[in-house]
């Protein structure tokens, strides 16, 4: 009697939990402990005073990387080009905290919080002035937040597809960029002309939204290709069960634990979040590094399409071969 029927059933009972367990590992764990890790946050003004200030927050168990600037313009520089995520400024009048609520609201309030707590036992008040503020459309980031899950979800779908229609080599890689290029038009069309989230050059988010779900896209196919089946399952579960949680579209990748906040920005949702914020808000700011981690993703991905088809009947040829010369042997 075959005891395959037992075997599955032991194994959705066993993998159903396991998988459970992951998610919640995955998704709780960083909310839960979430908090400044080595934040970059600028001081600036007279030499004294500032320094200062700077004692004050580097003495908050290694919560913020401190970045010492001449005056508030070089300060407020520093903010636009995303070296720092927010700064604090010495006056005469008392401190002012500049900070980007476009870079994450929750990273300017928690920067408010801290420095009106430092404040409030020197006996000043804080003034906040937000260089660069979210859109009017979505004040709290919420709807940009949320759009990193659908990216996600549409580039395993179409490597899904394109893998279980059985497209190989080159018609595969350009049903991967057509799909691609239609989700970036259409996320663009959504989150900017519609919704208002985006703010920046229409065609530049939409050539990152395309490249997002292009490196999630290929990824799956591309592996697809090389292992079979399986490795939609692989793929797609590495891009919801870390590179989603881990993305930090929610605060910052300085605000999870380690190794989070790295992993996210290694993975394409990460990379992407980061990617889109620097277009939408900070006119193409620091985004060389998380524009080429989405090349590099998509360029394995398609170059694993290409490949993946012709290594694998080779590897099919070997076997059969094979299997006929050991018929041959046994006749």
């Amino acid at each position: 009697m075959s005891h395959t029927p037992d075997r599955r059933l032991t194994a959705v009972v066993v993998l159903v939990p396991v998988l459970a367990a992951l998610a919640l590992w995955a998704f709780a764990w960083p909310a839960a402990r979430t908090a400044p890790r080595d934040l970059p946050l600028g001081v600036a003004g007279p030499a004294a005073a500032a320094a200062q200030v700077e004692r004050r927050l580097e003495g908050q168990d290694g919560a913020f990387e401190i970045h010492r600037y001449a005056d508030e313009a070089a300060a407020r520089d520093a903010v636009e080009d995303r070296t720092v995520y927010g700064a604090v400024v010495v006056t005469p009048r008392g401190p002012v905290l500049l900070t980007a609520s476009a870079a994450g609201p929750a990273v300017a309030q928690l920067l408010q919080q801290a420095v009106a707590r430092q404040a409030a036992a020197d006996g000043t008040q804080v003034r906040t002035v937000d260089v660069v503020a979210t859109p009017p459309g979505d004040p709290r980031g919420a709807a940009f937040n949320a759009s990193v899950l659908p990216l996600a979800l549409a580039g395993i779908a179409a490597g899904a597809v394109v893998t279980v229609l059985g497209l190989r080599g080159p018609r595969a890689v350009v049903a991967l960029l057509g799909a691609s290029a239609l989700v970036g038009l259409a996320a663009a069309g959504i989150a900017h002309s519609w919704l208002g989230v985006l703010t920046g050059d229409w065609w530049a988010e939409a050539a990152v939204l395309g490249l997002s779900s292009l490196a999630v896209s290929g990824a799956v196919a591309g592996l697809a290709a090389l292992t079979g089946p399986a490795g939609i399952g692989i793929a797609g579960g590495v891009v919801m069960l870390l590179g989603n949680p881990f993305s930090g579209a929610a605060s910052a990748p300085q605000m999870l634990p380690e190794p989070a906040g790295a992993i996210g920005q290694w993975l394409p949702p990460g990379a992407g979040t980061t990617l889109l914020r620097s277009v939408a808000y900070f006119d193409g700011a620091a985004a060389t590094g998380p524009a080429l981690t989405l090349a590099w993703w998509a360029a394995l991905g398609l170059g694993a399409v290409l490949l993946g088809g012709p290594l694998r009947a080779r590897k099919r040829a070997r076997a059969s071969a094979a299997g006929t010369r050991e018929l041959s042997t046994v006749g």
